[in-house]
């Protein structure tokens, strides 16, 4: 499984950005989806999930009514949506694939990581 993260940037507060991540292989629909994130000097720390068939989502607080986790099953990709970007939202957005069908939201839930996108908001 390859996960392949996109549509990082240089965003000014209150901008959005739309990030997506491709997905390979044949089981994509089959387990929950997630995104993290990860500042310089902090842990990774968990933005938002989806179910297997999107039925289901999960986000972070912090995050909460300002970013969008979706997917396309038939495209194998999962794309977050983040409006109203806060200079806090500042990372390295990783994608990543779970070991279950539900939306986990701990690192240890998923088994495959994409490569990251650099998102910089600033003031």
């Amino acid at each position: 499984v390859q996960l392949q993260a996109s549509g990082g940037g240089l965003v000014q507060a209150g901008g959005s950005l739309r990030l997506s991540c491709a997905a390979s292989g044949r089981t994509f629909s089959d387990y929950g989806m997630g995104w993290f994130r990860q500042a310089p000097g902090k842990e990774r720390e968990f933005v938002a999930a989806i179910s297997r068939n999107g039925g289901t989502t999960s986000t972070a607080v912090s995050v909460k009514g300002r970013f969008t986790i979706s997917r396309d099953n038939a495209k194998n990709t999962v794309s977050l949506q983040m409006n109203n970007l806060k200079p806090e939202d500042t990372a390295v957005y990783y994608c990543a694939k779970g070991r279950y069908a539900f939306p986990a939201t701990g690192t240890a839930d998923y088994t495959y990581w994409g490569q990251g996108t650099q998102v910089t908001v600033s003031s």
